[in-house]
């Protein structure tokens, strides 16, 4: 029986169009004015100074090279701040840059700028399960912070209470067996009444590996069209948990 419900987010509960058309370029566009604020904001300087930590530990050719032409140690914020558009283009994962995407996006929700599109279906089945009894936990490679926020900011009012649990990166890959067993344990369910749904083929394998129930979401605009050894849905609606 199904107790806990672990949701992707990017291409599952909203479009995919929406995280890279619109959260990716926003940020970009204010990345650097951000990291400037570092001189005089603890918690920009923490996460430059964390950038900087990946930065040399990054075995990338091109990412060492630019380090190696770095002209001044620690890098200079503007330095900082190539390399992490660098990692966007390339469409790197950074803990340091999901971080400051978040602190970005807070700025353009709080504002107005940003506003999340949730597939139709998404909002009713998260209340169904609810009044079900179901946990409900996020799991994405964008921060935690990120994640509220989407959730605090949707076309459909805040529906962010909807989940008890959030989980990123920190906890580990989403392409790794063990993050999916961590996340059980934290939540304390058994694997097997544990259900993961996501659009990646991948993080099912990954989950299914663990233990976990998967479904694979393929929703418009999604890259991945093949679900392989996965359940497959193309709403909320079509899972019966």
């Amino acid at each position: 029986m199904i107790q806990v419900i672990l949701l992707d987010i990017e291409g599952t509960t909203c479009p995919v169009d929406f995280v890279a058309k619109t959260l990716f370029p926003y940020a970009q566009a204010h990345l650097n004015q951000t990291l400037e604020r570092g001189r005089d904001e603890p918690t920009i300087a923490n996460i430059l100074q964390e950038a900087i930590d990946e930065w040399h530990k990054d075995s990338d050719p091109t990412c060492q090279q630019m380090l190696a032409i770095a002209n001044q140690s620690p890098p200079s914020n503007a330095q900082v701040a190539e390399y992490l558009q660098h990692l966007i283009k390339s469409d790197r994962k950074s803990t340091a840059l999901k971080e400051l995407q978040g602190i970005i996006w807070k700025q353009g929700y709080e504002s107005g700028e940003l506003t999340t599109q949730l597939f139709a279906d998404v909002l009713p089945s998260l209340d169904a399960w609810t009044y079900k009894g179901m946990t409900l936990a996020v799991y994405s490679s964008g921060s935690v912070q990120a994640q509220k926020l989407l959730y605090e900011h949707t076309s459909q009012g805040d529906i962010s209470d909807r989940f008890s649990h959030w989980f990123d990166t920190r906890t580990g890959p989403k392409l790794k067996t063990e993050s999916y067993t961590k996340i059980c344990r934290t939540l304390n369910t058994r694997e097997e009444s544990a259900l993961f749904i996501s659009d990646h083929p991948g993080e099912c394998d990954a989950a299914l590996s663990a233990g976990l129930r998967t479904t694979f979401c393929l929703r418009p605009g999604n890259p991945h069209q093949d679900p392989g050894q996965h359940d497959l849905i193309q709403s909320f609606h079509d899972l019966m948990p």
